[in-house]
């Protein structure tokens, strides 16, 4: 039950204990068990054990299955997103998205980390009658995918570490790490990635980052270009390439975003 607190402002303990978990998550991105969490808020397992239940039952916080320890999950980003409009990266995007796809004629979409997972966020379809495309929603594969290692080689080290870590958790699988690294380390060289799709023949994967206003990588960017074997594509590969790069760029311009 609510209760009056002084000056006759309204205090909701439950709550306010939810707000300060999250808070504090959001300072350490490599998670924090229960009993770390009450040591540090000066509060006692008991206290927060049923609180940080019910928000993983909701979705806001994930628990690692290897290490037990909390963070927070995508929903609250989400959520972020549509309260605040003008932070929407999916509604920033768009009308780039929008025309990106009528100028090349293929499709697009953009993906943004989500645990040990890509999300794809935004997507916008090929206006022609051929193409190929990933539905909203779809889970990415951060480890082999295009879009999943721009999102690694861009994101800080630390957040890249708690990708990986996440995604070998996930997917109950170990992350041969020396060459993933220098992979990334080529990608980040040449500013973006492009390789041949794992998954479908005829599909080149593009992706390029998009950044926030804070510098960090807000997602990826990607044309899955679908070479049709007449040749009828109204724009090259190469051409595409440049077109998707200065699509991400004007994006995270209208993230807010400098470079430097």
């Amino acid at each position: 039950m609510n209760r009056i607190g002084p000056k006759g402002t309204y205090a909701a303990p439950a709550l306010e204990k939810a707000f300060e978990i999250i808070e504090l998550l959001a300072d350490h991105p490599d998670g924090a068990l229960v009993s770390e969490m009450a040591a540090r808020l000066g509060r006692s397992v008991g206290e927060l054990f049923r609180i940080v239940i019910v928000m993983e039952k909701h979705g806001y916080l994930q628990k690692s299955a290897k290490t037990d320890r909390y963070t927070v999950a995508y929903k609250i980003l989400d959520l972020a997103y549509r309260a605040t409009p003008a932070q929407n990266l999916a509604r920033a995007a768009m009308p780039e998205m929008q025309q990106l796809a009528r100028d090349i004629g293929q499709s697009c979409h953009l993906v943004v980390p989500n645990g040990g997972h890509g999300l794809v966020i935004a997507r916008e379809e090929n206006p022609g009658t051929r193409g190929f495309s990933l539905k909203l929603g779809a889970s990415i594969d951060l480890i082999v995918s295009c879009s999943g290692q721009v999102i690694l080689a861009f994101s800080s080290a630390q957040n890249t570490e708690r990708m990986l870590d996440l995604a070998a958790a996930l997917d109950d699988r170990p992350v041969d790490r020396p060459p993933l690294m220098r992979r990334l380390k080529k990608v980040r060289d040449q500013g973006f990635d492009s390789r041949k799709s794992p998954i479908t023949y005829g599909v080149t994967d593009i992706s390029f980052p998009v950044f926030g206003f804070d510098g960090e990588l807000a997602g990826a960017l990607t044309i899955p270009f679908l070479e049709l074997i007449d040749g009828s594509q109204k724009v090259k590969i190469d051409a595409a390439r440049e077109r998707l790069r200065d699509s991400t760029t004007a994006i995270s311009a209208t993230l807010g975003h400098h470079m430097s």
